[in-house]
């Protein structure tokens, strides 16, 4: 296929690379640029989004927040001005489900089918194509990307329909902060108590609260490895998305309010590029006793 592919940060310049890897045509767009080691592979870099439309047939969005997708679909030049009829717009950015919904009908009403496809799996997952995928969208739609979806993660599941992939990747960062919050509080509490954190995470391990997290970010916390990973900014955005589409929406979240202080806390000590593990540093401040 013709692919294109805007957003080549942290995920996107791997994601895309995978892309070329599998044989694709893949035309490129990034600010500030187009990195020289996807062109040395094989991609083409374009002057722009509307360029990039122009050449694709699929063109795939992975930029950081809500107003990045809306620029780089709607702006002059931006990926709405090159599309016509028939082609598809697939958005793997985390943004707001609402704003979301409203995207869709924009490009649906230039005869282009569009899915909200948000992933799950960090830095990692999009290097090694292991990403959790959840999308939103028309079946059809879904269909045709599918095989490009595969190229980058293994869990792929069309939830919905647009903006449902989105609620899904926003009820994702809940629980996953929430998590986080948990097994932090529970081993700066066995820390404090005078136990030996790493084997009480060994211990948990086996039993109810075993998890990911208590595995990857348990480990972290003892070791004291903050390096992103994902950065607390990153997740506070989603948190941001998670309670202002819950306040919309008329739902409560205390909890996700809960985690979206602390994070905040670790911002205001200078960590918002700290991993997002290191929300427990500020659980630590509070008990005034640091792990390990």
């Amino acid at each position: 296929m013709k692919l294109g592919f805007i957003g080549l940060g942290i995920m996107g310049a791997p994601m895309a690379e995978h892309l070329i890897a599998g044989g694709h045509q893949v035309y490129l767009y990034s600010i500030p640029s187009v990195p020289q080691a996807l062109v040395e592979k094989g991609g083409i870099a374009c002057a722009s989004g509307k360029e990039v439309a122009q050449q694709a047939d699929v063109i795939i969005t992975m930029v950081p927040d809500t107003p990045h997708v809306e620029a780089a679909l709607f702006s002059k030049d931006g990926v709405a001005e090159g599309l016509a009829s028939g082609k598809l717009v697939v958005d793997m950015s985390s943004i707001s489900p609402i704003a979301t919904k409203e995207f869709a009908k924009r490009i649906n009403a230039l005869g282009c089918d569009y899915l909200d496809a948000p992933v799950s799996g960090g830095e990692v997952g999009a290097k090694n194509a292991t990403l959790s995928i959840m999308v939103g969208g028309p079946e059809g739609a879904f269909t045709k990307a599918r095989p490009l979806l595969e190229l980058m993660g293994k869990n792929i599941t069309l939830v919905g329909g647009n903006g449902d992939g989105q609620t899904t990747k926003v009820a994702n960062q809940i629980i996953v902060a929430l998590t986080i919050e948990a097994v932090g509080e529970a081993l700066v509490f066995a820390s404090k108590a005078g136990a030996d954190p790493a084997k009480v995470r060994q211990a948990l391990m086996g039993g109810f609260a075993s998890s990911k997290i208590l595995e990857v970010h348990g480990e972290r916390m003892v070791k004291r490895t903050f390096e992103p990973g994902f950065r607390i900014e990153l997740h506070q955005k989603d948190l941001n998305l998670a309670l202002q589409t819950g306040k919309t929406l008329g739902v409560s979240l205390p909890n996700t309010a809960t985690a979206q202080e602390l994070f905040n806390a670790c911002v205001a000590h200078g960590g918002a590029a700290w991993d997002h593990s290191a929300m427990v540093r500020a659980l630590e401040l509070m008990a005034n006793h640091e792990i390990g």
